[in-house]
């Protein structure tokens, strides 16, 4: 066999492993958090612009209400309608077991304090524009995906492994 084929049969095991690679780190970042306690939420909206933009990933880690600082920002469910919110906290009210909290884009503090029970957790880190990406890999399409792209990545590099050593 030549040296040019057998450079494109390493090449297609090279790209094949690439693939399945991919698909690795992004269900680590999926999985791997949650088993040290994480949640993992997509922001939605541009509240806590330039800070949190929107598309981003944030990991979320539970912890005590009272801990929580003035600066922090947190993720809470908003009383109206149970959606989730990050913001950043202005005030934490002990006594009366609230938070006050308020976008960084927005004007003006959130209308209505948060309350200890509506709390989530405190955002540990972000990595920005991964939040859209991944809630699409967890959708049935995007596991469809994952599946073809780790079976085409497979299929690479058996037939680069299988003809690259004659």
């Amino acid at each position: 066999m030549s040296a040019d084929k057998k450079k494109r049969f390493r090449l297609l095991s090279v790209a094949g492993t690439a693939l399945i690679l991919i698909v690795i780190i992004l269900c680590s970042l999926l999985v791997g958090p949650g088993i040290f306690g994480y949640r993992m939420y997509h922001v939605l909206s541009g509240s806590m612009e330039p800070k949190l933009m929107v598309g981003s990933l944030i990991y979320v880690k539970e912890g005590k209400p009272e801990d929580v600082k003035e600066g922090d920002i947190i993720a809470f469910y908003a009383s109206q309608d149970g959606g989730i919110i990050t913001h950043r906290v202005q005030k934490n009210q002990i006594v009366s077991g609230t938070f006050t909290t308020k976008g960084d884009a927005n004007e003006r503090e959130d209308p209505m304090p948060v309350s200890y029970d509506d709390y989530i957790g405190t955002v540990r880190f972000h990595i920005p524009h991964l939040g859209k990406a991944l809630t699409k890999m967890t959708s049935v399409y995007g596991k469809i995906a994952a599946a073809c792209t780790v079976l085409i990545g497979a299929v690479l590099n058996l037939i680069g492994s299988g003809h690259g050593k004659k």
